[in-house]
Formats: structure tokens, sequence, C-alpha cells
């Protein structure tokens, strides 16, 4: 006779059953969250709100837009008291680009309609009351005519022209220059002491040639630059000082308090464009992140290039060749461990074997003449793009590893048998079949490989991530992909900007852009390996994976 008991109608275990709902329903609020509070922060970033004149009842006149409202440190819970945060600009003459104030000293706010917002290339934004406009051939627009707003807007393009075309100059044409004579200096030192009195000859006529062009740039940098400094802006800050600013340190002007929707949308867009296209100023504070973004997603495409094949080869030796024993479990025991090294670790040992054994031996045998004729610059014996790249497929080579065992193991065992009866080798069975049926399983590893590598930061401050990098690592230069150079990431611009930067309030907001394009990126590149596994798997839709 059954007992009560077994007669309930109660599942057993019922109850975890709704915890472990519960801790889904936990986890994914979580990831929502932070998803929204990244979202909601980074796109701010480039929305222009109304900028309002505030008076204090101190008597002072506050000029800005607010950036943030917070509980004052300090005060009750019973009876909280709040401060604003505004960002003035100016830094030059304020000292600082932000300033808090009490909320409850505020008398008023009034938005007028000709309170300008600028965007420098130095020193922060500004906000002032536009006077008048110097244009570059010497008439001056006064604030109050109607044509003011436009010839502003042609100056401000004109400006933007000059500057990139200084830009073009000082670092493209004149590095070139020097480039080409820093390699001309080492030719000739190298045929000095060869004694190689024709090539000696050849080589300073080549060197007096560079530096004629050299000196033919300069002046003509110098004189780009003289011509961006004659058209001004005129304005009054909140205090009433006269302002003079170049136009050629402004970037962007806008008149926050007259835009419309729309017009507050093209500006976030072109703020967007700037972001993704351009090159950062004011110390990573502002500007775009291509650089960043363009090393971050060749150095992952790299990574993921070293770490598959010797991933896949590993995981076909163990699985398909190696004898199953004690030693070989003892090998899948360490390659298991090994995904749980600290990134640090690997960071580490990057540096000491990767860049200082394996890079200084080749610079010792294929760049001798750049160590003795250039005071021993060493290439290769320094962080850059391969060091790193081969250091995060150290990392992520064992979760290569493991998903491809487990592909492999899923093949049916009906696919081998078939193929050997059919007289095919151990190998023409591996090729044929095993690795196609497994393909959508090796892609798991190598997008979870991906994935963690692009966000790494923690070795690649070891082994060749830089805060600002004059070149990027893939250009028209032959041989086209420079394996030696430094390059910017975006985990670590987050780095930089969150704990390195010299003003932490600049840098609040593009810390959370920052982290936006750094999700969105991986998320792209886990997408493009996703679609590839799918079309792969559709091949193959009668195993079971």
């Amino acid at each position: 006779m059954s007992s009560p008991s077994s007669d309930s109608s109660t599942p057993r275990g019922e109850a975890w059953v709704w915890f472990t709902g519960l801790g889904l329903i936990v986890g994914l609020g979580m990831v929502i969250g932070l998803l929204a509070l990244v979202v909601l922060n980074g796109i701010s970033v480039f929305w222009a709100p109304p900028v309002p004149v505030v008076q204090v009842d101190d008597g002072r006149t506050i000029i800005g837009q607010l950036a943030q409202r917070r509980i004052r440190p300090g005060s009750l819970a019973s009876d909280p008291r709040y401060e604003l945060q505004f960002q003035v600009g100016l830094r030059e003459l304020n000292g600082n680009s932000y300033l808090w104030v009490d909320e409850a000293k505020l008398k008023g706010e009034v938005f007028p309609a000709d309170i300008l917002g600028l965007e420098r290339v130095e020193n922060g934004p500004a906000f002032l009351r536009p006077l008048t406009l110097k244009r570059a051939d010497g008439q001056e627009v006064p604030v109050t005519s109607p044509a003011f707003s436009e010839s502003f807007q042609q100056e401000v393009a004109a400006a933007g022209a000059t500057r990139e075309k200084l830009v073009e100059l000082t670092r493209h044409r004149i590095g070139d220059v020097n480039s080409e004579m820093e390699a001309a200096r080492i030719a000739l030192r190298r045929a000095e002491d060869r004694g190689q009195a024709d090539e000696v000859a050849e080589q300073r006529k080549l060197i007096a040639t560079l530096e004629a062009r050299f000196a033919d740039l300069r002046t003509e940098a110098q004189g780009v630059a003289q011509r961006g400094e004659v058209a001004k802006l005129l304005g009054r800050d909140a205090a009433g000082r006269e302002v003079t600013v170049p136009l050629s340190q402004i970037v962007r002007g806008w008149f926050p308090n007259q835009l419309d929707t729309w017009g507050r949308v093209r500006l976030f867009f072109s703020r967007l464009h700037e972001f993704i296209f351009d090159e950062p100023r004011e110390a990573n504070t502002e500007g775009g992140l291509m650089p960043a973004i363009f090393g971050t997603l060749v150095m992952t495409v790299f990574m993921s290039l070293l770490v598959t094949p010797f991933g896949v080869i590993t995981a076909i030796y163990l699985r398909e060749y190696a004898q199953q024993g004690p030693i070989l479990r003892i090998v899948r025991i360490s390659v298991n461990n090994l995904a749980g090294v600290p990134s640090i670790v690997f960071g580490v040992f990057g540096l000491g074997f990767f860049v200082y054994v394996l890079g200084g031996s080749i610079d010792q045998l294929f760049f001798s003449d750049q160590l003795k004729y250039n005071n021993n610059t060493p290439v290769f014996g320094t962080g850059g793009l391969l060091w790193c790249s081969l250091t995060l497929a150290l990392m992520t080579l064992p979760v290569v590893i493991v998903a491809t065992e487990e592909a492999l193991a899923a093949v049916p065992r009906g696919m081998r048998e078939a193929s050997l009866a059919a007289g095919a080798s151990k190998w023409q069975t591996i090729r044929e079949i095993l690795l196609p049926a497994s393909a959508p399983g090796i892609l798991t590893g190598v997008i979870l490989a991906m994935a963690r590598g692009a966000g790494e930061v923690a070795p690649l401050m070891l082994v060749g991530v830089v805060k600002l990098a004059p070149t990027l690592p893939v250009d028209a230069v032959a041989p086209f992909l420079h394996l030696d150079r430094k390059f910017m990431h975006l985990g670590f611009h987050v780095y930089d900007l969150g704990f390195q930067s010299p003003d932490s309030d600049a840098a609040r907001p593009m810390v959370f852009a920052t982290t936006l394009l750094l999700i969105i990126l991986v998320v792209c590149l886990n997408l493009g390996a996703i679609w590839v596994r799918n079309r792969l798997r559709a091949r193959f839709k009668g195993a079971s994976f």
C-alpha cells in the first residue's frame, strides 16, 4: 500500500525549478540593466541639449550645459540637498571645464538664443556670446548681421580644410621624408663602415636632397599654419571677459538654443561620424576612435587566424591520433587548467619570451643594421601587433582545442566507418568527413576565442598596445601589414580614459561611448562568425552536434 506522501500531486523538485527560473530572470535583468546603462550614457555623448544661462545667488553667471545632478555629499537622508554639475568649458580661463553648484543657490535660468557652443582642437569645449567674426580675408562680420551664422559656418569649414592640409603636410609628407632620411643615414653609416666610397657619396647626395625637401615642406607647413591663424571669433564668456578663439582651433560650432529637433539629429550624426572615423584629441577625451577601432579589429582577426589552425591541429591529434592513457589525460587536464590562468600571466610570458627572446633574436638575425646604426632601436624586440596577437592566441588556445575536440567527438560514428569502409585512409576521413562535419563546432570555439580576446586589456599593456599610435598597423606602404607596429585598442582606451585621464569629468562620457563601441564591435564579429557557422551547419543537417 502506498504511503500518503507518494500520492501527493506536487512533483518533487518543483521548488528548485522556480529557483532556477528566478536565477535566469536575475541574470538577464543584470545584463539588460548593464547594457541599458552603457547605451544611455554612451548615446548621450553625441546629443546636444539646450544650454542655459544660470544666475547664482552669489552674483555669478554660469553658461554651460547640465552634466549631472546628485545628492550633495554630507547632506542628511531625511533632508537631501542636491547639487548640479555644469560643463562650462573655456578651460584655459576657468581652470576646469566643469563646475559644481548647490541647487538651492540657483536664482533662475534662461535659454537665450545667442549662446554659441564650440568644440575645439585644444582646451575642450567653449560656451560664449559671440560678438564679431574676423574672416580670413580681413572682413569683420558682427553678430547682429544676418550673414553671421552662414559666414561663421563657412569660415569653420575652411579652417577645417586648412587643418587637414596641415596634418597631411606634417604627418604624412614630412613624416615620409623623415623615414627616407632615417633609412639613408643608416645606409650611409653602413657604407662608411665598409669603406664603400661611391655608396657614401650617393647616400650623402640623397640626404642633402631629402633635407632640402624637408625644409621646403616645413616652410610650406608654417605658411599654412600662419594663414589659418588669421580668421578669429571674438566673444564674451559668462563673466563678461572678452575671448578670442582662432577658427583654426574650432572643430564645429552651433547655437544650442536655436536648434530644432532635426538640427539636433544632424548634429548627433555629425558627432557620431567624427567618433567613428576621426582620430582622438585632447588626451583621448575628445575626437574619434578610428585608430582604436581599426587596431582592435586587426588584432582580433589576426589572433583568430593564428589560434584556429594551432587549436584544430592539436585537437585532431589528441582525439584521432594520440594513444588514450594517463599521459593524454594529464595533457587534457593541463589544457583545461590553462584556460583558468590569469591573463596578466600570459602578458608577462609574452613580454619575456615573445618580445625579448623571439623578437630580440629576429632583430639580431634580420635587422642587425637597424640595431647597429640606429642607436640600438629594436624592430621586433619591442611590443607590436605580432606579439599581441600571439599572446592572445596562446591565451585562447584552450578554448579552441576543447571546442574542436567536442565537435570531432560529436560526428556520428557511422560517417567515420562508412568512409573507412569505402577505402579512405584515416587522414582522408579526417579531411573530407570529420573536419567539414565538425566545422560548426570549431567555429563555436573560434567565436568564444574572439569574444575573449577582443576584450582583454591586461596582457596587451605589456606587449604592444599604446595610448596613442601615430600610424596604423595596416596601410598603403609596403609590406602593407606591419607586424612590428604598436597600435591602439578599445579595451585599453577605456582603461586609459577611466584611470589615466587628466580630466576625469571630461573623460567619463567617452568611457561609456567607447565601451558601447567595443560591445558593438565584438557583437558584429561574433554575428559574422555565427552566420558562417550556420551556413556550414545547414550543409550537414543530418549530423547531430
